[in-house]
Formats: structure tokens, C-alpha cells, sequence
């Protein structure tokens, strides 16, 4: 079932005695964590998948406290941390054209517009004003792309492929 899941939020901690947890959001999509929303619980292991349902939500320093239905002590989720809060492909929103889930951009090929195969994009950093890419290549250094217009200039999500203009110094 954890195949069909997608992160939202990795509980990295307990708060306080009454079945709260702390979160470090993985989404832009502030209704993710709103009171009533459902979500799935994965372990480390990935076999672990437990449903749960939001009833509790406030920002503690740059955290989300959530409180789940029928979790009302610190026994009951201290075994939650470590884990992640995946939502399933039905509860995935429907984006604007030009915009894209992380989990479709990971996984391709990146391309300059010459032809030249620069390597997969193996994750998405997200330091502030744009999102950061990160190609992994065959025994050399993994390549920062920026994702911004002057540098992007082609994602084929079907293909799985992304066709790149490299400014100068963006691949030494």
C-alpha cells in the first residue's frame, strides 16, 4: 500500500503528554494538516501503514503539532516518531499547468538542449525563492539546478524527461 503514498510530513518528535507530535512539513498545501483531514502513518520499515485522522493542528516554532483522533497520550504515538504522514493518490490536488508534484520530477532524466545526458534528478531542495534539484551523475558530482525559467526550459513529465540550458559554471 506504501507504494501508492505520498509524503506530506515526517513526525520527528513527541510534544508534551497528551498524544501530540511534531512535524517537519513536507508539503506546500497548508489543508494537509487541517482538523478532520485523513492521512497514513508509515514506519522506518515501510510495512507499518496506519490510518489516521487529524483533530488537532497549530504551529509551534517552524513545526506543525497535530493531534490524531483516538491518540490522546504520549504512549500512544511515541512509537510514530521517525515515521512519515503520506496522503494517497486520490487526495493528491489537481496543479495548474507548468506546476508539478515532487514525486513526478524525481526520477528523471535531465537533459541539455544539445543532447548531452547529464544524469536523474535524485531530490528536490527547497532553500527558499525556487526550488533546488539535484542530479545524481555516473561517478562525478551530483549538479544543483536551479528551477527557474532561464535554466528549465522543457519538463516532460510523460517522458520523464527535463531539458536543461546550463548558465556558465552551473555544470563544472
Amino acid at each position: 500500500m506504501s507504494d501508492n503514498l505520498f509524503n506530506v510530513g515526517k513526525i520527528v518528535n513527541t510534544h508534551g503528554i497528551k498524544g501530540e507530535v511534531k512535524v517537519v512539513r513536507i508539503t506546500d498545501f497548508e489543508e494537509r494538516f487541517k482538523n478532520g483531514e485523513k492521512l497514513y502513518f508509515v514506519g522506518k520499515d515501510e510495512s507499518h501503514v496506519v490510518p489516521l485522522v487529524i483533530d488537532g493542528h497549530r504551529q509551534h516554532k517552524n513545526f506543525d503539532l497535530l493531534h490524531f483522533e483516538s491518540y490522546d497520550s504520549i504512549n500512544q504515538v511515541e512509537h510514530f516518531k521517525d515515521g512519515f504522514l503520506k496522503i494517497s493518490q486520490d487526495q493528491l490536488t489537481p496543479l495548474e499547468e507548468g506546476d508539478f508534484y515532487y514525486h513526478e520530477i524525481i526520477g528523471c532524466r535531465v537533459l541539455t538542449v544539445s543532447g548531452e545526458e547529464l544524469g536523474e534528478i535524485k531530490e528536490i531542495l527547497s532553500p527558499g525563492a525556487n526550488d533546488v534539484w539535484v542530479v545524481k551523475r555516473d561517478k562525478q558530482k551530483d549538479i544543483l539546478i536551479p528551477y527557474i525559467e532561464d535554466i528549465v526550459k522543457q519538463v516532460n513529465i510523460a517522458e520523464q524527461t527535463i531539458v536543461i540550458e546550463p548558465m556558465e559554471g552551473l555544470l563544472d
